[in-house]
């Protein structure tokens, strides 16, 4: 009986033979020769901002072509404002001054935009157009507009304009690379070393090192896609993963089993692929707790925090607050929602309207001031804490009527990838000539029609702990 030839041969003596064989049949054969055209130019709908739809789409408004697989948004991007209205301004001072109260120092990082980073990327003609010295001057007036209210603020303009060996920002995404996130936490931890409850902070060594790789594809990249019909490559960059120095990875997380007096609240940016929060764990040498997560915008993260158990309890010496730009800064409904929750809502104090029911779908009469008498319930001074029994429960609609016949349509809605307590805290109006109105009633929008009951406790209370408009005043002044 024969061995078989495979067999006899092995795997490599089988190559070889197979290499011999095809040798020898084509001697002559030549190597073919390969070249590659860049896979993609913008199409010219993606020059007109009529195309961009939606109200996600807008966020990309509108794409240009750079270098290679670069894209930018002219919008965004290539901004040169760095502002926010008068509101803005007064509800960003209320809330320093808020957590001040608390013993919370917050950290504000203004992220630099991917044109004042890597304008070097964009076209010649472009990056001529792009005014970015205008841009660059009143992104550092921004930020001396937050410290100037208290806020500590890590200078992050020196990044702008770089040429690192590794990108800042994904080519088509507007997300920092962990490269990014890397030389901003430096950054940070730079100005949090000088907050003076810094020094009381347990400290311990951490390092981080490459974990693998990870593949982006890019949300610029997509748009473009969408508008174009055109494709783009995945691009692959370094992970890293941050540990205790010389502790096992099954060691007490928070060392010698104290609660972190560092916290991260923010953007995806600092969600776990970027190790934003593992690279400023490694600077300051101490432990920080992250509880950012994708999806959540300006405010997601930082309302669900303020809502927890964690907060109510433990709050810490240091909060470190990332955005960006992007975010409008005078959205009265995230501030309303920020106050009211420093304030803990009505928790344990005294209720000037108060009624537990069960919501039937469409709109249902929860609260009337007048039921046990008239009361004095003005807006300047009280707020509103709203909780549901289906702790899933991510969206509260509201009308609230006032004394005067007028009404404010109200609309709260959680992140869909954030785990929600069905709790909705906040102060009743006091933009414009709002604050002196006198609430009559609040009527809330059930669930939708063959759908269970809501069981709900609404609650109108006094907020505790803030000046009132006058005194407000006053302390701007001074």
């Amino acid at each position: 009986m024969h061995t078989p030839l495979i067999k006899w041969l092995g795997l490599s003596g089988l190559t070889a033979a197979l290499l011999a064989a095809a040798g020898s049949a084509r001697a002559d054969a030549q190597v073919p020769a390969f070249t590659a055209e860049p896979c993609c130019q913008l199409c010219p709908a993606a020059h007109d901002a009529r195309n961009y739809t939606t109200r996600y789409q807008q966020n990309f408004t509108t794409l240009i072509q750079a270098e290679g697989d670069w894209l930018f948004r002219t919008r965004e991007d290539l901004r040169t404002d760095f502002d926010t209205s008068a509101l803005g301004y007064k509800r960003l001072q209320q809330l320093q001054r808020a957590f001040k109260r608390r013993g919370v120092e917050l950290v504000v990082v203004y992220q630099p935009t991917r044109g004042l980073v890597d304008r070097n990327k964009l076209l010649p003609a472009d990056r001529e157009k792009f005014a970015y010295d205008t841009a660059l001057k009143n992104y550092q007036a921004m930020l001396g507009r937050f410290s100037k209210m208290g806020y500590w603020v890590p200078d992050l303009s020196p990044l702008a304009n770089e040429n690192e060996a590794h990108d800042f920002y994904f080519r088509g995404d507007q997300h920092w690379t962990p490269y990014g996130a890397q030389r901003t936490a430096r950054r940070v931890a730079e100005t949090v070393k000088q907050i003076p409850a810094y020094a009381d902070i347990p400290k311990r060594e951490f390092e981080s090192s490459k974990s693998g790789r990870m593949g982006k594809t890019g949300t610029l990249h997509n748009m473009a896609g969408q508008l174009c019909g055109t494709s783009y490559a995945i691009q692959y960059m370094d992970q890293f993963a941050t540990e205790p120095k010389g502790e096992a990875g099954d060691s007490d997380l928070f060392g010698d089993g104290g609660n972190p007096e560092i916290t991260l609240v923010g953007t995806s940016h600092s969600g776990k692929n970027y190790n934003f929060g593992g690279f400023l764990q490694e600077y300051l040498s101490a432990d920080v707790l992250n509880v950012a997560f994708p999806g959540g915008g300006l405010e997601g993260s930082m309302i669900q925090y303020l809502g927890s158990e964690e907060f109510r309890n433990n709050p810490p010496k240091v909060l470190i607050w990332e955005f960006s730009p992007l975010y409008r800064l005078d959205q009265e409904s995230v501030w309303r929602q920020m106050l009211a929750l420093l304030d803990n809502g009505c928790e344990d104090r005294p209720a000037l309207l108060s009624r537990q029911m069960s919501l039937k779908p469409g709109n249902n009469e929860v609260l009337v001031n007048g039921t046990h008498g008239i009361k004095t319930i003005r807006n300047g001074d009280n707020q509103i804490d709203i909780r549901f029994e289906d702790p899933s429960v991510k969206v509260l609609q509201a009308r609230l009527w006032y004394m005067n016949g007028r009404h404010e349509d109200l609309k709260l809605e959680k992140p869909e990838t954030t785990d929600t307590d069905g709790r909705f805290a906040f102060q009743l109006r006091e933009d414009e000539d709002w604050a002196d109105q006198q609430l009559l009633a609040v009527e809330i929008q059930g669930p939708n029609p063959g759908t269970p009951a809501q069981k709900i406790k609404a609650q109108v209370c006094k907020r505790n702990g803030f000046a009132s408009p006058a005194q407000q005043t006053a302390q701007a002044g001074q």
